[in-house]
C-alpha cells in the first residue's frame, strides 16, 4: 500500500464513504438517547423549562431522519459520483440565452449552499445578455445523485426586460445531467473518432486568452457529441477536462442504450420547446413554479430561482422510488 499513493487515496476515499453512511446514524441514536432523558424531565414538577429544549432537539432529529430518507433515495450505482451539467438556451435569442443564465446561477446558487465546488468547463456569453451554453462539474458526494432529476426541458414565463412593449414572453433552455465517470470504468474512445480543434479562449485569463488558442473543442464523430473547454490557461489541461466530460456523456449514452430507454437520455431526444418541459416558472401573470412529473409546487419563485430546489430534488427522487 505504502509503494502506491493511488491506492491510499483509493482507500481513504472508500473509508471516507463508509463513514458517511455510520456517523449520521450514530448522531441520530445520539439524539433519540437524548430526547429520551428530556421528555422523562418533562414530567416531572417543573419540568416545563426543558420543553423549549426539548423542541429544538426533536427539530433537530426530524432533520437528521430527512437527511438519512434521503441518503436511502440515492442508491444508485451512480449517485455518489460528482455531476456535470450542461445548459443549453433554446431558440429565443437573447430572451432564453438569459433564462439559461439564471439557471446556471440557480445550480451554482444551490451548490454554494451545500457547500459542492463547481468547476467550469466551457461557458460562452450571450451577445447582448445571458449565455450561449455552458459546461460545468458540481463536485462533492451524491451530487449526481441529487441532481438527475433536473435534466430536462424548463420553461420561463415573464414580461421580457429586452422587449420595449413589456409583453409577456415564454422561453426554453435545456439542463443535461450526467455522472463524472472515474478513470477505472472503461469507456473505448479510439483517437480517429476524435476531431480536435483549438481556438481562442473568450473567458477570463487576460492577454494570454488573446494570444495562444489554449481552448479545445472535441467531436466524437460517431456519436455527434460535442464536448468543449476554455477555462484553463493551459490547452493540455483544457483538453484532459473536456475528455473526461467526453467519457462520462459517452458512458451515459452506452448505459442507456443497454438500458433500452432512448428516450431518457437527459433532454437529447427532446425539442427545447412547448410541450416537453419539466418544470415551469412563471412570473406573470401570477407567480409559481411547478414540476409537471410530481406536481410539486411553489409561490416562492425567488427563493427557488435563488437555489432553494432541495424540495423539487427530493420530491422528485421519492416520485423516482415509488414509480420504480
Amino acid at each position: 500500500m505504502w509503494s502506491s499513493p493511488d491506492k491510499i487515496k483509493e482507500l481513504q476515499k472508500a473509508k471516507s464513504e463508509i463513514l458517511e453512511t455510520i456517523q449520521p446514524v450514530e448522531t441520530y441514536l445520539d439524539k433519540i438517547h437524548s430526547l429520551e432523558e428530556l421528555s422523562s424531565l418533562l414530567s416531572e414538577e417543573g419540568g416545563e423549562v426543558f420543553f423549549e429544549e426539548f423542541k429544538k432537539e426533536l427539530d433537530s432529529v426530524k432533520q437528521e431522519l430527512d437527511d438519512m430518507e434521503l441518503k436511502i433515495l440515492l442508491s444508485g450505482e451512480l449517485d455518489k459520483n460528482n455531476a456535470i451539467i450542461t445548459i443549453h438556451p433554446g431558440a429565443g435569442g437573447t430572451e432564453s440565452q438569459d433564462w439559461a443564465e439564471m439557471l446556471m446561477r440557480m445550480y451554482l446558487r444551490w451548490a454554494e449552499r451545500h457547500r459542492f465546488k463547481i468547476v467550469i468547463a466551457d461557458l460562452q456569453p450571450g451577445d447582448e445578455a445571458g449565455i450561449k451554453g455552458t459546461t460545468f462539474t458540481v463536485v462533492g458526494p451524491y451530487t449526481y445523485g441529487y441532481l438527475k432529476g433536473e435534466a430536462g426541458i424548463h420553461r420561463l414565463v415573464r414580461i421580457s426586460p429586452f422587449d420595449a412593449n413589456k409583453r409577456r414572453h415564454t422561453s426554453f433552455s435545456a439542463v443535461l445531467v450526467y455522472p463524472e465517470i472515474k478513470d477505472d470504468v472503461p469507456v473505448e474512445i479510439r483517437e480517429e473518432d476524435l476531431k480536435i480543434d483549438t481556438y481562442r479562449s473568450s473567458g477570463a485569463g487576460g492577454q494570454h486568452v488573446n494570444k495562444v488558442s489554449s481552448a479545445v473543442r472535441i467531436t466524437h464523430i460517431p456519436s455527434g457529441v460535442i464536448v468543449a473547454c476554455q477555462t484553463e490557461r493551459s490547452q493540455h489541461r483544457n483538453k484532459e477536462l473536456a475528455m473526461r466530460i467526453l467519457k462520462s456523456r459517452l458512458y451515459d449514452i452506452s448505459v442507456t442504450e443497454r438500458e433500452k430507454k432512448m428516450d431518457s437520455i437527459k433532454g437529447d431526444k427532446k425539442g427545447i420547446s412547448w410541450g416537453n418541459q419539466i418544470r415551469s416558472y412563471v412570473l406573470q401573470p401570477y407567480r409559481l413554479v411547478k414540476d409537471h412529473r410530481t406536481s410539486i409546487e411553489t409561490g416562492n419563485v425567488d427563493a427557488i430561482l435563488d437555489g432553494g430546489i432541495d424540495i423539487f430534488i427530493k420530491g422528485y427522487l421519492n416520485f423516482n422510488s415509488n414509480a420504480a
